[in-house]
């Protein structure tokens, strides 16, 4: 493999890039420290620390990495949409990058003025463009709505507006940010098929996703990064491999260290929340007659962790303190998407788990115990404690959008969960030695 890299030219280098942002508690410090009014009112936080890499010519390769990680942040560097605090990016060919949905279209313009402006904006005349527009129009597959003003487009046709453009420009290297999983499935196979064809005509591809069935089924080689450290690269196999051990708080970060820049007690409290994916905005209420002290998800080896590996067992705990006697509680999970939508989640009642009385001063540990089905990406996961006082229903604590978990998946089927078929092709018959009669019409 080595020896087959030396004789390819090299697409993209990165070199100890680093992107530094200046962080400031309120905009007047920004504004005395521009003017020199005051000193190091701002805290740096590395989004890249010192990232170099190699991409070859014809190589199909993703960057993988938790939220925050820098994937994005590099791509931008590599097209030039940002520039580098540190080091230097060369590209060698024409580049067509898809980051952000809708990016560079113009909202009041229609599909066909938006193609022709980025076009433009890619240095192609109103000939080229002209040549390519039914190849475009063909792929995007919007009908009408080309001829109508962008914004009023759903986020499905403005990534098939967006895609189409830049795939039919003839970029020699095609960056992609996320973009594809927000078509539906048969416009992402589509997509996927003309990944295939650069393939083969030696185009060099690199994107970034979650989805990491995608990464190990196309890409020769991934790159992993984490807090803008690169930590590895090698095969899908690898690096899905660390970036799983990542995700379970299992593999050595580096660790970028300021002492003149030291975070206050309650940066590093929220710090540490996010970290254990816990929501440091998260919304609550209730009457808090109980109320839940503690809440945390293990898996199948009984390890705490944020991200599940999809098809295994994982086990959600919660602690609850009671401060009044309570006839009958319930216990209640649900799960969302990151869109807001409810996808799954049960509660003791409907499991009848536990129909019990429970007097002031006990604490409970109560946990549900599931294989997990969703596809792999990311949720937010809400708790409650209600009941009935009489008639009436009471909330005694809710948490909403508490956790995010991470599942993490090599299969996804189509919709919000695997129903976990079991496929089998069996052969009945075959046809090879029969004779064939033609048809033959009747006069």
């Amino acid at each position: 493999m080595e020896q087959k890299r030396e004789q390819q030219q090299v697409a993209i280098s990165v070199r100890d890039v680093k992107k530094v942002y200046k962080l400031y508690d309120k905009p007047s410090d920004r504004l005395k420290e521009t003017f020199g009014l005051a000193k190091n009112k701002h805290k740096e936080h590395y989004a890249l620390n010192g990232v170099s890499m190699d991409i070859y010519q014809g190589e199909t390769v993703g960057i993988i990495g938790t939220n925050g990680s820098g994937k994005s942040t590099i791509l931008k560097i590599i097209t030039g949409v940002l520039n580098p605090t540190k080091g230097e990016v060369t590209t060698n060919g024409r580049i067509s990058a898809l980051l952000e949905l809708g990016a560079g279209f113009n909202q009041e313009y229609n599909g066909i003025e938006n193609i022709y402006l980025n076009g433009t904006m890619m240095g192609f005349s109103e000939k080229e463009i002209e040549e390519r527009m039914p190849e475009i129009l063909k792929f995007a597959d919007i009908g009408d709505y080309v001829y109508q003003p962008v914004k009023t487009y759903s986020s499905g046709m403005f990534v098939r507006l967006a895609f189409a453009v830049a795939i039919n420009i003839d970029p020699e290297i095609l960056i992609v940010d996320e973009a594809l999983s927000v078509g539906d499935v048969f416009f992402q196979a589509k997509c996927y098929h003309k990944f295939e064809e650069f393939k083969k005509m030696g185009k060099t591809i690199v994107f970034v996703s979650h989805d990491l069935s995608s990464i190990s089924k196309y890409c020769d080689r991934v790159f992993l990064l984490n807090k803008g450290n690169l930590l590895g690269e090698g095969s899908a196999k690898e690096m899905i491999d660390a970036y799983k051990r990542v995700l379970v708080g299992q593999y050595e970060v580096p660790v970028q260290k300021d002492s003149e820049n030291l975070l206050t007690d309650g940066e590093l409290n929220m710090a540490a929340l996010q970290a254990m994916g816990q929501n440091p905005e998260k919304l609550e209420y209730g009457t808090k007659q109980a109320e839940i002290k503690e809440f945390y998800i293990t898996d199948d080896k009984n390890v705490r962790t944020t991200a599940v590996i999809k098809g295994t067992k994982f086990t959600l705990h919660m602690k609850v303190e009671f401060r009044e006697r309570i006839v009958a509680p319930i216990f209640a999970f649900s799960f969302k998407n990151i869109k807001g939508t409810e996808i799954t989640g049960t509660n003791s009642m409907i499991e009848k788990a536990f129909l019990e009385p429970v007097d002031a001063g006990e604490t409970k540990e109560i946990t549900f115990e599931q294989n997990m089905s969703l596809q792999g990406g990311e949720y937010l996961l809400s708790l409650g404690v209600t009941g009935y006082a009489g008639s009436e229903f009471e909330v005694y604590h809710r948490l909403y959008d508490v956790l995010n978990v991470t599942v993490v998946s090599d299969k996804d089927t189509v919709g919000f969960y695997d129903m976990g078929s079991l496929v089998e092709v069996k052969t009945i018959k075959t046809i090879k030695d029969e004779k064939v009669i033609p048809y033959r019409q009747e006069a």
